[in-house]
């Protein structure tokens, strides 16, 4: 007490304070006198405004002590075990006088010190705009795709595209990317599997994407902390989205995203997912996201976690074996709200990106089964061969 009253702080730690009061209360009415002594020191600190934060080791059985009665904030920290992933917690369990976001955070702690990722409940609301939410549609960055779309993606919509290894998702996200720098959208670009750097230099738009990052335009982040969590991802994203304004973001890949995450996060990973995603798309930025497909030929999925559900456009890619030959075709498997094209059309990946060849591939059954069979057109009788026959 008298190093405060000669200091007169505004902060002042007592680490360990349970151990201090486990020397100094040791009697038969220990706790009584806990409860005593707490409440006079929070009135004398009170008094001198100095935060105070009392530090102490306590487990769950410890939460009937008078400590946690008399303090105004109660905050706990967990450190879980999963595997060979540890992941640090924070549960805000008290904060007297004000809310508080129930449930667990994850915490990191690095050479900057400790940060939190706060965990987000429920998406944000869209900012009022006055307009049909189809009324603006975003280019893909390839003409006869917007078209299949009926002119592009809904602003504000978030887009899966599925499809096997080497099938052109990530040309394709790079490609709504750079259409979105030409018409004055900044977008940023969420990666997992690579190095930004390494990333320049094996994906088709690596030139225009060193030029976006140059002008602002885009910021490439990769994200592969050890544990990581979706709330950390979050926040990542909404960091870089308002520190250049973008209307664009591409995870590629949720396949790499699964992954990245510490064990214990991957069985909640839906639900998780459906927080970003709608947090994102919640304050206008459109998203698309890519998601690699075992080919299978005997069932139809778009997403090997179950997650198609969640966004509000699927773009299905696929391989195809045609009079011996391995294409590739593209489909609109759905827009909310939105009449789409229902065609499979072949296109092709070139030096300058994706490519959507002309009309349907028509002439064949059994393209989505991988093999198709060329039709068999049967020409009705003339009249000259039905008297013939008589």
């Amino acid at each position: 007490m008298k190093e405060v009253e000669d200091t007169d702080p505004t902060f002042i730690a007592v680490d360990s304070f349970r151990s201090m009061i486990r020397r100094a209360l040791t009697g038969p009415q220990g706790e009584f006198e806990t409860q005593d002594f707490v409440q006079q020191l929070a009135l004398h600190l009170t008094n001198h405004e100095a935060t105070t934060f009392l530090l102490g080791e306590y487990s769950e059985e410890d939460k009937s002590s008078a400590v946690f009665t008399v303090a105004d904030g109660l905050i706990w920290l967990y450190q879980d075990v999963d595997r060979n992933s540890v992941v640090r917690k924070v549960n805000v369990a008290k904060m007297r006088g004000q809310g508080q976001i129930p449930g667990l955070h994850t915490a990191r702690i690095t050479e900057a010190g400790v940060s939190v990722f706060p965990r987000l409940l429920k998406p944000e609301d869209a900012p009022a705009t006055g307009r049909h939410p189809l009324a603006h549609r975003l280019s893909t960055g390839v003409a006869t795709l917007d078209e299949m779309m009926q002119g592009g993606i809904p602003q504000g919509y978030s887009v899966l595209v599925a499809g096997p290894s080497g099938s052109g998702k990530t040309v394709l996200s790079n490609q709504f990317l750079v259409e979105g720098a030409r018409n004055g959208d900044a977008g940023i670009l969420a990666v997992f599997e690579k190095r930004p750097e390494d990333y320049l230099e094996t994906t088709p738009q690596g030139v225009e994407f060193k030029k976006m990052v140059k002008n602002k335009q885009l910021e490439i982040l990769y994200l592969r902390p050890l544990d990581l969590s979706i709330d950390e991802t979050l926040t990542a994203l909404r960091d870089a989205v308002h520190r250049i304004g973008a209307k664009r973001a591409v995870i590629d890949s949720l396949s790499g995203l699964e992954l990245a995450l510490a064990p214990t996060f991957r069985e909640d990973f839906r639900e998780s997912l459906y927080r970003m995603i709608g947090a994102l798309t919640g304050s206008g930025v459109t998203v698309m996201a890519t998601v690699e497909l075992v080919d299978s030929y005997t069932d139809l999925q778009f997403s090997p976690q179950g997650v198609a559900f969640l966004t509000d456009a699927i773009l299905m890619q696929r391989y195809i074996e045609i009079e011996g030959q391995l294409r590739r075709a593209i489909s609109v498997v759905k827009i909310r709200s939105s009449p789409h094209s229902k065609d499979l059309r072949e296109y092709e990946i070139t030096q300058g990106g994706l490519v959507v060849m002309g009309g349907a591939i028509k002439g064949y059954e059994g393209i989505l089964s991988g093999a198709p069979n060329r039709l068999i057109v049967k020409r009705a009788p003339t009249r000259k061969r039905a008297a013939r026959k008589r």
